[in-house]
């Protein structure tokens, strides 16, 4: 009988052991997810969850087309002028446009910033759960379109959720390559000159967490987003 109970109790211990090691796996992938999810340019934008999918920026009859060039007018810090290309993401550019035209941009802030990667901008809230009324279609392959714009100094792209087609106004400007968005981040435009702010932006803010989390006084002001063309 005494060597009954003994092989009970080992194969009670032995379980544990398992189970124990178990947990520990699940928390080192969980650990891992997170982390993976703070290194991307996500908003939690909630704001076109009534509105349609797409905005008119979709319809094929009002994209723009060709190179368009706006100026980023950061407040203490200067102009940094970008090339945006309506070729390769006609959404995206015609969105951004019709949005900066709109005087949307003017005395928003970069919410998020995080020096060796890049700085988040175009939130109303200021905190990543804003956005404009509508939002649009990701042109970035994992949803189905083509985008060869690669994510690599100096390339501004569209900030969105975990849904592929959840972007509206947040955008990043990306500061050191960073090639593994690619595919899966709707680049659609380039920094032509003023990544010296770009890179004082991110020397400059102080953050309160590794996420890049800016508090809202020492947010770097966008002053205006001009069309020039």
């Amino acid at each position: 009988m005494k060597r009954y109970f003994s092989i009970i109790a080992v194969m009670a211990l032995v379980l544990c052991m398992l189970v124990g090691c178990g947990s520990k796996k699940d928390d080192t992938s969980s650990k891992s997810a997170k982390q993976e999810e703070t290194v991307a340019p996500e908003s939690t934008d909630n704001s076109g969850q009534d509105a349609e999918t797409s905005d008119s920026s979709s319809d094929d009859t009002n994209q723009l087309s060709g190179k368009h060039h706006v100026v980023i007018k950061v407040k203490d810090y200067g102009n940094i002028k970008v090339e945006l290309d309506a070729d390769t993401a006609p959404i995206s550019v015609t969105n951004f446009v019709k949005l900066a035209k709109q005087g949307f941009y003017d005395g928003l802030t970069f919410h998020r910033i995080i020096d060796g990667f890049m700085i988040q901008g175009g939130d109303p809230n200021g905190d990543g759960t804003g956005g404009s009324d509508e939002t649009i279609k990701g042109e970035f392959s994992e949803n189905g379109v083509e985008n060869n714009i690669s994510h690599v100094r100096g390339t501004i792209s569209m900030a969105r959720s975990s849904e592929n087609d959840s972007a509206s106004s947040q955008f990043f400007i990306v500061q050191s390559d960073s090639t593994y968005l690619d595919g899966q981040y709707a680049g659609f435009g380039t920094v032509t000159s003023g990544m010296d702010i770009v890179d004082k932006i991110c020397k400059d803010t102080p953050v309160t967490d590794t996420n890049g989390t800016v508090e809202k006084e020492n947010q770097p002001v966008i002053d205006s987003i001009k069309v020039v063309d």
